[in-house]
């Protein structure tokens, strides 16, 4: 055939695709791109010559970030530009229908430039919506559900689809970001996913119907976490806030919160006894609200850690129907006179001193400050004054806020009350007055605060601070503040904790951070530079109740004025904690890290490991080994002479995804914070600062959570990982090594390395005590009838009468005295009770000895759970010649 006649046909397709093909398996895009320019113009039917030559390209290839057919589209796109002649509108309307849906057909490709590009060139979004949505279908039927749902984004289907079969596979597959992003912009359909999420936290959902109507869909084997109630609340209480929906809409979750929430609050209170019994009249009121089945829940609670008296109480305020209350209750009722029948709520007209207890003065920070010294701001007029103090040129201003915590029922706080620190006297801005918070002078001067260069600004983590004053007047989202001047001293204090040894000013002795203190943030920073702690307890207070209570605004006075102390002991003396000598220059060196973050952006992302140069400022200070554990932070290998850690010395915080994880690190003597239910993922970046621990995390938290710490102070594990195969894992990561001493060293339940040793004798007397001791038939019955189902006999369990050794792990835990114990409550110091119902009497015939936790008061004793923990970690555990242990029997 001559070149004449070719041309007049044109270049068969398939010539130039084995020509593209060829190129493309030498790498050689230059000539790629000359071959396209020369070929394109000799097809006689581009458009349709280009959809045979991109249905006969090969699909992804190792190695390249792009396909054969996203280079050759991405030429004719190029080529065509120069080229209007080459349209659909040049053909008939069957012949631009037929390509159409055969352009349709190649759209399975999830790199956007080339799904955009060919919508573009064959006009795909005019194409018949019917004839789209077929394609749509054809997907979800292969399986390719995150690709169906790109599509149909891009083509603007939303409204066509059924909504629940394009969103609930996504979910399954940990997909939620792309689902939000499907319904984005449709109001309906955002109600829709929100409700969907809201459904599956009722207690009555079963996972297992959804998956029979999505038999096909293929899950890993984790994808149940991410369906738990505590993530599912947590997503529908953010997107409710995303998507400004009614909370009405969402009373699954919503219960789910309240309910978590009611429950800590029970813990802060009765357990931990950190939570004074006003704010926990409050905020109780606020959780439970009108929900039945939360003032049940609540009188449980009360019968369970409290009192009858006090169950009584609350179930006569809220009217509880008689076949609802716990055993006990009503007859409580019945005997209790008139004056007992109502709670003791906050008793206002007590008058309280404004100079607390000396017991208190020594104990916790006092701002010096009488009390006409502190000015309440609630109009115009006192505003003004406010202002022509505050305002003046070359001052410092320790501000502060506080608002009402919610508990997680809402994502976003207003500010109740702004606190503004200048020398010798505090102004406390009341945004509850009445029209006061709606001043348009009132937003004027916190705009000009921020704005003024010439005034320093102290704060600590400002960032929540600001986040609530957005949401108290929304003008400052749409323009926000002007931060000038501002010192945060948080970062002053995460420069602190950089260096090796902190010595606090006129103080007894030497602080090193994170050394077992209970104090946290502010308060430790205030503790390490001034001596003395603040005083946290009305931090959780109703800070829209007013008038406010003197506890109150002593505790905002103090949290305001503190800044102005701990600014200018560090800055009389910056050297002594390791400070420069211009304290400002600090958050300037965050841009440092900002570089490393886009340069790591660019680079390739290697295992989960940080970079050896991100370890710059990981140092811990309390533990030996300093060095060894910041080189370990930093991804680096440790060497053959390199002393392994032992578990004590590694403090880490684990995302509630990780609680598994978390722990089997704590049966192993790892200090581990396990983050709540309810926990955000920000409260693992808090730990992190203030009790320089490392965050455990996994999945999308990762980026986020990394940036909010000190380099190298977040590891990512992966969420498919068995959560033994995890915690090998970060003791290899970390070198530590431990021993069968550091088994079950630390409380299982709550952390504490404290505990108490009760002989069987003692235990038995508790026991008759508490009326949880049957008679001796009853029990010698009980214990024959467990020895048989064990198949040994009575005799076989008895333990000779003698006097038992200490548990292995005596060394490595703290012992406290059986003296410290109230006999009549059975409880210890700190408030906790002995868990003395956990405890089968059977046991006492063949368990000498028993371990109790003095924190949360959990009883222990030796059995086979160490054998199993043994066996589960023996590739990393240092067994030596004494640790000839029995792995099957109690501890003799």
């Amino acid at each position: 055939m001559s070149l004449t006649s070719l041309e007049e046909k044109g270049l068969d397709p398939s010539v130039l695709s084995d020509q593209f093909f060829e190129l493309w398996n030498q790498n050689n895009l230059q000539m790629l791109h000359l071959a396209a320019i020369q070929g394109f113009s000799k097809l006689s039917e581009p458009l349709e010559a280009l959809l045979t030559i991109l249905e006969s390209c090969p699909g992804k290839q190792k190695g390249r970030s792009h396909t054969l057919g996203y280079h050759i589209l991405m030429e004719f796109q190029m080529w065509m530009k120069e080229r209007p002649q080459v349209s659909l509108s040049s053909l008939t309307e069957d012949k631009a229908v037929e390509l159409q849906r055969r352009a349709l057909g190649l759209l399975t490709d999830t790199q956007p430039n080339f799904v955009d590009t060919l919508i573009n060139i064959y006009q795909l979004k005019a194409l018949d919506p019917s004839i789209q949505c077929m394609q749509i279908c054809k997907l979800q039927a292969l399986n390719c559900y995150k690709e169906a749902v790109t599509l149909s984004i891009k083509l603007g289907l939303q409204t066509e689809l059924n909504t629940e079969e394009m969103l609930i596979p996504l979910i399954l597959q940990d997909k939620l970001p792309l689902a939000e992003s499907f319904v984005k912009g449709h109001r309906q359909l955002e109600k829709q996913l929100v409700m969907l999420l809201d459904s599956w936290c009722h207690p009555d959902f079963n996972v297992e119907d959804i998956r029979k109507k999505f038999p096909r869909l293929s899950l890993s084997k984790h994808y149940m976490a991410q369906i738990q109630p505590k993530m599912l609340t947590r997503h529908v209480v953010r997107l409710l806030e995303k998507f400004k929906i009614d909370q009405s809409l969402c009373p699954n979750a919503l219960h789910k919160r309240r309910l978590d929430s009611l429950r800590y609050l029970v813990y802060k209170t009765f357990g931990d006894k950190t939570m004074t019994e006003e704010n926990w009249t409050d905020h109780v009121q606020y959780v439970v609200a009108d929900d039945l089945e939360l003032q049940v829940h609540l009188v449980e609670l009360m019968v369970k850690y409290s009192s009858l008296q006090k169950a009584s109480q609350w179930s006569l305020k809220y009217n509880i129907p008689k076949n609802r209350l716990s055993q006990g209750v009503w007859e409580m009722q019945q005997s209790l006179p008139p004056a007992l029948q109502q709670i003791c709520l906050n008793d206002l007209t007590q008058e309280e001193e404004w100079i607390p207890p000396q017991s208190h003065c020594q104990k916790f920070y006092q701002a010096p400050l009488t009390k006409d010294k502190v000015h309440f701001v609630d109009t115009l007029e006192t505003l003004q004054r406010c202002q022509s103090i505050v305002l003046k040129e070359s001052g410092v201003v320790g501000v502060d806020m506080e608002w009402q915590p919610t508990f997680g029922c809402v994502t976003v706080q207003k500010v109740a009350l702004i606190q503004l620190a200048v020398l010798n006297q505090v102004f406390l801005l009341d945004l509850c007055a009445k029209g006061f918070c709606h001043q348009p002078d009132l937003v004027g001067f916190i705009r000009a605060l921020f704005s003024e260069q010439n005034i320093l600004k102290l704060g600590y983590g400002m960032t929540g601070d600001l986040k609530c004053l957005s949401a108290t007047w929304p003008e400052l989202s749409e323009e926000p503040l002007k931060m000038e001047g501002m010192l945060d001293l948080l970062r002053v204090h995460q420069e602190i904790q950089r260096g090796k040894v902190n010595r606090v000013q006129n103080a007894p002795r030497e602080v090193l951070v994170s050394e077992d203190s209970s104090e946290k943030g502010l308060s430790l920073l205030v503790q390490q530079v001034l001596g003395k702690p603040l005083d946290k307890t009305e931090q959780m207070s109703n800070w829209e109740k007013r008038p406010l209570r003197i506890s109150q605004i002593r505790y905002a006075v103090a949290d305001a004025y503190c800044l102005l102390d701990v600014y200018s002991a560090l800055s009389s003396n910056p050297a002594s904690f390791g400070l420069p000598a211009d304290l400002r220059s600090i958050t300037s060196g965050q841009s440092e890290t900002s570089k490393d973050k886009q340069k790591e952006k660019r680079g390739k992302k290697t295992a989960q490991v940080p970079r050896k140069e991100e370890c710059q400022g990981a140092q811990r200070v309390s533990p030996p080994h300093s060095d060894t554990l910041k080189g370990l932070l930093c991804g680096e290998q440790p060497s053959e002479d390199t002393p392994p850690l032992p578990p004590q010395q590694l403090r880490v915080v684990c995302d509630n995804m990780l609680q598994g994880l978390g722990r089997y690190l704590r049966c192993l003597g790892v200090d581990v914070v396990m983050l709540e239910n309810t926990d955000d993922h920000r409260v693992a970046a808090k730990l992190a600062q203030d009790e320089g621990r490392v965050i455990l995390t996994c999945g999308q938290p990762f980026q986020t959570l990394r940036s909010q710490v000190g380099e190298g102070r977040c590891l990512s594990l992966d969420c498919s990982e068995k959560a033994r195969d995890q915690a090998v894992r970060v003791l290899r990561h970390f070198n530590v090594q431990p021993t069968p001493s550091d088994i079950f060293s630390r409380c299982q339940a709550c952390n504490s390395d404290e505990y108490v040793s009760i002989p069987r004798a003692d235990m038995e007397t508790m026991l008759k005590e508490k009326g949880l001791l049957q008679d001796h038939n009853t029990t010698d019955h009980m214990l024959e009838k467990s020895c048989q189902q064990e198949e040994l006999r009575p005799d076989d369990t008895l333990t000779p009468s003698v006097t038992p050794g200490p548990p292995r792990y005596a060394t490595q835990c703290r012992w406290a005295s059986l003296s410290g114990l109230d006999r009549d409550t059975m409880t210890f110091p700190g408030g906790s009770p002995i868990q003395l119902h956990t405890v089968p009497p059977a046991l006492l015939q063949r368990i000498p000895l028993f371990y109790v936790c003095t924190r949360c008061g959990k009883v222990f004793w030796e059995g086979s759970h160490f054998g199993r923990v043994l066996s589960l970690f023996q590739e990393v555990l240092h067994v030596t010649e004494k640790d000839h242990i029995s792995v099957t029997g109690p501890f003799n």
